[in-house]
């Protein structure tokens, strides 16, 4: 079960259907979902909203009900004010020597950090590239509006070749290239000192560098937000989905130059953010000391279960994700010799779904609740005799 598997697409498409030729083999994004007493696959916050961030939303949202006939306000400046001022007092008070001047116009929101990368290959640049193993998405929705994705490989240990990626920048001169940090499906972090390499390296051929942050806040190396006066190509894309406990509302959100923001504007669809979602938004981030009280105890539990893991004789990636990537079945006798996917269906069928990610020997577990993350290792333990 990789990363892109998902509900079987017709054998055939129908010779009507002018579907572009690029797509036909193609199957949508997604996550097996499937029935399991403990869902580790998605690498979503374990727990729900604290009750007074949801009353906060509830009340917040009653307000705009009575203006639904109206459009939201389309360039979302409420709110991208609010995430300013997010920003800097969450993301740029860990370096107190980094003073930028950030406003609103150095801020765009969206439905979802996909729809901020989706908005940033349609606006710039022909060749993108980036790592891999990395975020499936950057390559799917390269794909999907109709530009060729080249891989560097990370090193085996995946963390990236500076000389290797040295070379490759010089030979193929991207418009765009990609870095997850902390990455997924790794987990690891790439350190500033070699963001700002990359970034130098990218911008040298006349590229951006899209830093893609979406479980920064569970890291403690510094924003690469920090290189954006340094380094004018650098955007860097965040997410509310993971650590805001706030998937199922759909807010991602790029920094960036002013000039790239205002690019970005020539491809969003009109009124893109809905007003119900702009609010929920605002009154999330109103109480984000709050929500990040909670990913302080997700990353507590992370070291945990890493540990868990490493004394069951597994191998384990460091992680500074919501994540954990881990591997080294053929260490361990009752699983020596198993693929990904047979030790995925056998913790399946303990009642626990974590995730293939397609790299052979290696699964993906999400950090869950002290309930979910004994239960996994509870069926682990049954797996592995242990």
């Amino acid at each position: 079960m990789t990363e892109e598997m998902t509900e079987p697409m017709p054998e055939k498409w129908p010779d009507w259907l002018p579907l572009r030729q690029a797509l036909r083999g193609r199957t949508p994004y997604g996550a097996p979902q499937v029935e399991a007493s403990a869902r580790l696959n998605t690498n979503e916050n374990p727990y729900p909203l604290p009750k007074d961030v949801a009353a906060a939303m509830e009340n917040a949202i009653s307000n705009v009900l009575s203006n639904l006939n109206r459009y939201p306000d389309r360039d979302a400046l409420e709110l991208r004010r609010a995430l300013v001022g997010y920003i800097n007092k969450h993301l740029l008070s860990q370096d107190s020597s980094k003073k930028l001047d950030l406003d609103e116009s150095n801020v765009w929101p969206a439905n979802g950090s996909n729809e901020v990368l989706q908005s940033i290959l349609l606006a710039f640049g022909e060749s993108v590239a980036g790592f891999t193993p990395s975020y499936s998405m950057h390559p799917i929705l390269t794909e999907a509006v109709g530009k060729s994705f080249k891989a560097v490989p990370l090193k085996a240990d995946f963390t990236p070749d500076l000389e290797v990626l040295k070379g490759f920048l010089a030979t193929k001169k991207p418009s765009i290239f990609f870095l997850t940090t902390p990455n997924n499906p790794t987990g690891r972090s790439i350190a500033l000192s070699e963001v700002r390499a990359i970034a130098e390296g990218v911008a040298s051929q006349g590229g951006l560098l899209i830093v893609d942050e979406a479980y920064g806040e569970f890291s403690d190396q510094p924003s690469a937000i920090t290189l954006i006066d340094e380094f004018p190509s650098v955007v860097v894309v965040r997410t509310m989905s993971k650590a805001f406990a706030f998937a199922g509302a759909r807010l991602g959100y790029a920094i960036a130059r002013r000039q790239v923001i205002d690019a970005l504007q020539l491809v969003r669809l009109p009124y893109h953010l809905s007003a119900l979602t702009q609010t929920a938004a605002l009154a999330a981030i109103s109480q984000s000391d709050l929500l990040l009280a909670e990913v302080a105890q997700i990353k507590q539990d992370r070291d945990q279960l890493a540990n868990a893991l490493k004394g069951l004789g597994l191998e384990v990636v460091p992680s500074d994700a919501n994540f954990i990537l881990f591997g080294g079945f053929d260490s361990i006798p009752a699983i020596k010799g198993w693929s990904s996917a047979q030790l995925w269906r056998s913790l399946l069928d303990r009642g626990v779904l974590v995730r293939d990610v397609g790299i052979p020997g290696t699964l993906r577990v999400t950090v869950g609740t002290t309930e979910e993350n004994a239960s996994f290792l509870n069926s682990l333990r049954s797996v592995l005799g242990a």
